[in-house]
């Protein structure tokens, strides 16, 4: 699956996550590929495969991420006196925050989890495929915008799309869904890039944990350890 069919499937689950919401709806309990809405969980929205076992699994396949900013966040930066922020500073950023993805996920996992990393597939390795949409960075560390100062709440905003998929067959196990607003900054300081990793890295690891604990959840169910 391309970054466009990735981005578009994300954007979609995102619009039905936001409008159902909005509107105070009930969200659509199966999807149009055959996946249940899974309840009480922590994150905002879980679809998954009636019956699916994930226990399986004791390989991953850790897709890089896809990466898209908040629609018009460019211009939105740029609209802010004495800043210039450029498409090659987006595509830094993209770049970056998907190899921080890949290291927090391999950490959590490896070290945490004990599972395998690997880069094919067979019988045991389930695919984790992400993508991190409607990025916001409000405060970007760019050559146009450095040693500049403000007072904000947050360093940005971002959600992730997730893909659970069997390596072999193809099939779809699990749709997530969820959204995390960074509050580590509440004092007047400059802008600086190990200040927004810092804070991608607490908000990225956060979902490998949850990832990290709904496979080991699925393994404790069959092995009991």
């Amino acid at each position: 699956m391309n970054f466009r069919t990735i981005y578009k499937a994300a954007l979609f689950l995102t619009v039905t996550v936001f409008s159902a919401t909005a509107a105070g709806n009930e969200p659509p309990q199966v999807t149009v590929d055959g996946l249940h809405l899974v309840n009480d969980t922590k994150m905002a929205r879980v679809y998954a495969k009636p019956g699916v076992d994930l226990s399986q699994y004791n390989r991953i396949y850790l897709v890089k991420p896809a990466v898209a900013f908040r629609k018009n966040w460019l211009r939105t930066q740029n609209s802010i006196p004495n800043r210039r922020v450029t498409q090659e500073d987006m595509q830094r950023i993209k770049t970056e925050l998907a190899d921080l993805f890949i290291d927090v996920f391999r950490q959590e996992l490896q070290n945490n989890g004990g599972y395998v990393l690997v880069d094919g597939v067979a019988e045991d390795v389930l695919i984790v495929r992400p993508a991190i949409v409607d990025l916001d960075v409000f405060s970007p560390d760019t050559p146009g915008t450095r040693n500049q100062r403000s007072a904000i709440a947050s360093v940005g905003t971002m959600s992730l799309y997730m893909e659970l998929m069997d390596s072999v067959t193809g099939d779809m196990l699990v749709k997530a869904f969820d959204n995390k607003f960074d509050r580590t900054r509440t004092r007047i300081q400059a802008r600086d890039r190990t200040r927004n990793e810092l804070a991608a890295r607490n908000m990225l690891g956060e979902w490998a944990e949850l990832l990290r604990m709904a496979l080991d959840e699925a393994r404790l169910k069959v092995t009991g350890k």
